[in-house]
């Protein structure tokens, strides 16, 4: 029964997780707007729903799994993946649209509107596992 309820709600849970990953670095770009130098990321979602979705697809061996940084020296930093969720190569710069003095890529128009337009779509997949979860308590007390 557990593993029905965990396949179920892996979609979403795996969907709310990428969305937030993509709410932080929205949020970063908003942040750091007057920071010079600061070149604005951002992430495909739908790249990325689908690494979370097969993670172990990709380059990865047995003992250095995809998405995770190769340390060829004892001396070097150990590199990480962040959550767990996309690589790093899944993190991109967004497109210059409009150039800054100070190097400065970020457009607080477009940021603005994509942490907006992020926000609606997190807030949609908890109405749709809102949604699920009723049904599902509704089979059970068969009302």
């Amino acid at each position: 029964m557990i593993n029905k309820l965990d396949a179920a709600f892996s979609f979403h849970q795996t969907a709310l997780r990428v969305r937030n990953q993509r709410q932080e670095l929205l949020a970063s770009n908003i942040a750091n707007a007057d920071t010079p130098q600061y070149k604005a990321r951002d992430l495909d979602f739908k790249s990325a729903m689908q690494a979370a979705l097969q993670p172990n697809t990709g380059t990865g061996t047995a003992q250095q799994p995809a998405g995770l940084l190769q340390q060829t020296n004892g001396a070097h930093l150990k590199g990480s993946a962040g959550n767990g969720l996309t690589g790093s190569s899944d993190v991109l710069f967004r497109s210059v649209l409009q150039g800054s003095v100070d190097g400065n890529t970020v457009d607080m128009d477009v940021e603005r509107n994509a942490y907006v337009d992020n926000g609606i779509r997190y807030e949609a997949s908890l109405t749709m596992m809102s949604g699920q979860i009723k049904k599902m308590l509704s089979a059970i007390t068969g009302q």
